[in-house]
């Protein structure tokens, strides 16, 4: 059983902080789980895409949006 929506939506929100940490990212807190979330699915579109799924579970989500997250950060910076 996959993750349902709210718990997603907590997963990336916590994903976008974590990366926000990471980065030392100053954005401010909505807009860094905003790009966890982002983070996260786009990520995971672009991996089932390549036949990559990360386990319906809250720790490879967590590590998917941590990574989606990232990466948005940095093309967020690029773009500012």
């Amino acid at each position: 059983m996959g993750l349902g929506i709210l718990a997603s939506i907590i997963v990336g929100g916590l994903a976008g902080w974590i990366a926000s940490m990471i980065m030392k990212a100053d954005t401010g807190i909505l807009t860094n789980v905003i790009l966890g979330i982002i983070g996260a699915v786009v990520l995971n579109l672009i991996l089932s895409l390549v036949g990559i799924y990360a386990a319906n579970t809250w720790i490879p989500q967590l590590f998917v949006g941590i990574i989606g997250a990232c990466l948005l950060i940095w093309g967020y910076r690029k773009l500012r």
